[in-house]
This record gives C-alpha cells, structure tokens and sequence, in this order.
C-alpha cells in the first residue's frame, strides 16, 4: 500500500485515518513503518491529533516509538499516557535504554515511573543505574537467552522459542552453571547445525570473549568492532554472567563518543546543537577562544620583535598568512589522524614509535614539495631569489614542526591518561602560529643580508 509512497503522503494518510477514526487502515499503515518512521511522523503530526495517535498503537509499538524520541519528547509520551499505560510501556522497553531516560530526572520523577512497572522490571533498571556512566553496566540488557552445559539442543531449542519475544538478539545462547557462571557460548548457526539430541558442552565454545560491567564504553565498542560480534556478555568479577551487550547500542556510542570527539576538537566545550540558545553556545566557547586569544596575542608579539626585519624586507609580511596557516592546517590533519588511531589500534611504544616516525615522513614529503612550490612562486613574484630560498625554507620546516606537534601533543596526553581530543584543532593551530613565526623571522633575519 505505501511501499512507493513519499513520507509526507504517508504523514498524510495517517491524520486522514485520524480524522475518520478509521483504525483498521491506520493499523494497515504502521504495520509497514519502522519505529523510526513512526516517531518522525509523530513528531510532524498536529498537536490535535497525537493524543489519537498514541491511543491507536499497541503497547510495543510504544514502547518502539519512545525509544527513537529524544528525552524531551519521551517525556511527554509517557505524560500524555498516564501512570498505568506508561508503566506498561516501560516494561517492554529495554532496560538500558530506560535506566538512560531515567538519568537526569528528579528522584521523584523517577520514583513515579518506576511504580507502574513490574517489579522485576523496575528492580532490573536500578541495577542498571548503579553502574557508573559510560560503562558497560550502563549498556547491557538482561533480556537475552541463557542455558545450562546439559541441555541437548532440542531442549535449548525449545527454550529459545519460548523466550523469542523476550530476548533483545537470539544470535547467541549463553552456558551458565549452578552459580550463574558464564562457562560457554553457542551461536544461533551452531544449533541449527547439530543434532536434535546433541549435548550442549559438546558443542559449545569454552573460550568466551566477555567484558566486566566495569568496562569503559569505548573498549567494549572495539572489543565488538574486533570480533564482529553481534552481542557481548557482561559478567562481574566473579564470572557471573549480568548482563549482554548488542550491536546496536554499541552504534549509538560509536556516534556519541564521535560526537564528544568532534566537540573536544573544535574547542566548543559541552554539547552545542541546533536547540542551542545563543548565549549558552557563547558561553560553552567562550573559555578556550579566551584562553587562544591569549595565547594568540604572543603571535603578535614575536611580529613586533622582528619589526626591523619586516622595514627591511617590506615582501616577507606577504607570506606571515600563508607560513602560519598551511602549519596549522598539517598539525590538524596530523591530530585527526592520531585521535581516530587512539580509538580503534592497541597503542604500545612500537606503534607510538612507527607512527611517529611515518608522520615525519608526511612532514618532510609534504615540505619538500610545497617548499620547492613556494619558492619558485615567491622567486616569480618577487624576482628575488633570497626571498624564495627563505620563504621555501620556512614552510619546509614549519611543516614538518607542524606535523609533528600535531602528533606528538596527543600521544603525550594519551600517556598522561588525559583525553587526547582536548588537543584541540584550535590549540595546535595557534601554537603551530607561535612555532612558524618564531622559524620564519628566524630564518629572514639569519638571511637578511643576502636577501638585501
């Protein structure tokens, strides 16, 4: 029915279906829609017709629904359904998805969601809210398949049916023994490839790449990333199994620690959205723009050491903007690279080492080459050769400066276990502006007689 249809004919067709109280189509409708389909055109529709809108959707599809919204809106859903439908809805939700809404509510916000659950629901999303942030505690679920090593795989089977809707992924079956210990896994594939009254510790994989709930959100991302795994136990220090870790969710922290990366590097503080107001955004920015402005003022100052060289060779002022910034530009390039290995290599001092030493490479190619261009420019334009050999000179070394701070500057804060993306672009660029005026005027003024 709406499988060519353009989004906002289907937004279309769902309020006419509102209007007419015609739930048989709208059903027809959202039977073909992903959640994240529904919440986009939720979030499109009229104020008047949501109340219907929510009325008309069967508790999963709610619960779907709400986990694609922001806080602000999912906050509003469950106000708009009441205490005992809300409570219904947050049942089937996942759990860390909840404990994640749960977050930055008041206690008795909290409190009041929490009594319309079950209380096995209720108790597992506080379990979850123990953990500390951005660990893999926060992240895992309890709702996956486990089974004991004596089950045959008609057995696991059966259970695994049984617990189908239940389960956030059936990808994995995980062996636990008497105390809950995690001693095994077996994969979807490996059931369907053995016998019927196959034993399940014949079949099984003892050796089980897991994470302890403590584990940093990040290393858990690239443990998944390494192994390709669909999902990832959670177990706490006494092997027991809490908890599991999908691949989905993993997704949403690659994207928020990409994100807290990209703020870091811009220098623009907490984050700054399109919802932003000004002031706020100002005032997030502010303290580093104040701080690089200090330190930029030290640029000015090397200018005004080196004044009597500027009166004497009036040409070398014309290149100051293109020294200073084509080093900017490589020491950025070079931080990019470095921040984005930090995340997905093991860092040990061979990798440090043979990093180093490729960026050095970089710099001293990307010199040379734009050295030898600068110059035969400068030569052209000036018709000196003084000045070009000086300008072709500077930019060679500046590069090569400028390349290696914006290596070197990461790899020492990672060192001091200090987030190596608060090395912002910013930063490098104006100390790279320090580092190119300083070799610049250096250079000229070593020079100056022969370029005169």
């Amino acid at each position: 029915m709406i499988t060519n249809m353009p989004d906002n004919q289907i937004t279309l067709y769902i309020i006419k279906a509102l209007k007419e109280s015609k739930r048989k189509e709208f059903d027809a409708i959202l039977d073909e829609l992903q959640p994240y389909d529904v919440a986009r055109i939720y979030g499109e529709l009229p104020e008047k017709h949501k109340k219907r809108f929510l009325l008309y959707l069967n508790i999963d599809m709610l619960a779907d629904l709400i986990e694609e919204l922001s806080k602000t809106e999912q906050l509003d859903v469950l106000n708009r359904l009441g205490i005992e439908r809300s409570g219904e809805v947050l049942d089937e939700m996942d759990n860390d998805d909840l404990a994640s809404l749960l977050d930055d509510l008041s206690p008795e916000k909290i409190t009041q969601l929490l009594s319309g659950m079950k209380k096995e629901e209720s108790k597992a999303v506080q379990d979850i809210m123990n953990y500390p942030p951005e660990t893999a505690g926060r992240l895992m679920t309890n709702r996956f398949v486990w089974i004991r090593d004596y089950y045959t795989v008609k057995e696991a089977v059966t259970k695994l049916k049984s617990f189908t809707d239940y389960a956030e992924t059936i990808n994995y079956l995980y062996v636990i023994d008497q105390y809950r210990k995690l001693v095994g896994v077996v994969s979807y594939r490996d059931i369907l490839m053995a016998e019927a009254d196959a034993v399940v510790r014949n079949i099984m994989y003892e050796r089980v790449i897991s994470v302890s709930v403590d584990t940093d959100q990040e290393e858990v991302a690239m443990l998944i990333q390494r192994y390709d795994f669909m999902a990832i136990p959670a177990v706490n220090e006494e092997n027991v199994l809490m908890g599991i870790i999908t691949v989905d969710d993993i997704i949403d922290v690659v994207i928020q620690e990409a994100n807290e990366d990209i703020e870091k590097l811009s220098a623009s503080g907490k984050s700054i959205d399109f919802e932003t107001r000004a002031y706020v955004a100002a005032y997030r920015r502010l303290p580093w723009l104040i701080l690089l402005l200090l330190i930029g003022i030290l640029s000015g100052s090397i200018i005004s050491t080196y004044q009597e060289t500027l009166k004497e060779i009036v040409a070398l002022a014309f290149f100051i903007p293109m020294i200073s910034g084509m080093t900017g530009n490589t020491g950025t390039q070079s931080l990019a690279v470095v921040v984005r290995g930090l995340v997905s290599n093991d860092i040990n001092k061979r990798v440090i080492t043979k990093l180093v030493l490729r960026e050095l490479g970089v710099g001293v190619i990307i010199g040379i080459t734009c050295g030898i261009l600068i110059s035969l420019i400068a030569f052209i334009w000036q018709g000196n050769l003084m000045i070009g050999l000086v300008v072709g000179m500077s930019l060679l070394l500046t590069l090569i400066i400028g390349t290696l701070a914006g290596t070197v500057i990461p790899l020492i804060l990672y060192r001091l276990q200090i987030d190596p993306a608060i090395a912002s672009g910013p930063l490098i660029t104006t100390l790279n502006d320090i580092f190119s005026l300083l070799t610049y005027f250096g250079i000229a003024t070593l020079f100056l007689h022969h370029i005169q």
